[in-house]
């Protein structure tokens, strides 16, 4: 799926958009729903995962992949979508489609015994991993060196 993100954000506005009428907790609905503004364009986002180890980093329209064999990472150009679900990255990496979701959920890292205020799901191609992400506004909390 070339968009992987894209559309989950998308059917995460529109499954929320579909319960108009009933109210979320402290009587929210739908209606009062904001796009994903938690990471704005110039804030660097900073994201990681384990098994296979990958990482980088995202400011903008640009995002810097990184592997324990490619240190200095790939950088590509990517498109920016903001849902009511999260934010979407999009690009191509090593002519592969690179979609990546950040969602306003917890993450936890038993790894480096870290606690994280986004989700990550990435998908390369075929692939999809898990992964945790931060910026310098709502920086993870535990060891700054495990």
């Amino acid at each position: 799926m070339r968009h992987f993100c894209i559309a989950l954000v998308t059917a995460l506005s529109l499954s929320a958009a579909g319960c108009q009428n009933r109210a979320g907790p402290g009587g929210v609905t739908a209606d009062d729903a904001e796009v994903f503004s938690a990471i704005a364009p110039e804030e660097k986002l900073y994201f990681g995962g384990n098994e296979p180890f990958w990482g980088g980093d995202a400011v903008g329209q640009e995002l810097r992949y990184t592997t324990p064999e490619n240190i200095d990472g790939d950088v590509i150009a990517v498109k920016r979508f903001a849902g009511l679900g999260g934010l979407g990255l999009s690009g191509e990496l090593g002519g592969k489609p690179f979609d990546m979701l950040v969602t306003d959920a917890p993450c936890d890292d038993t790894m480096a015994d870290r606690s994280y205020p986004f989700t990550i799901t990435l998908k390369i191609g075929e692939e999809t991993r898990e992964g945790c992400g931060w910026t310098d506004a709502k920086p993870f909390t535990g060891d700054a060196n495990p």
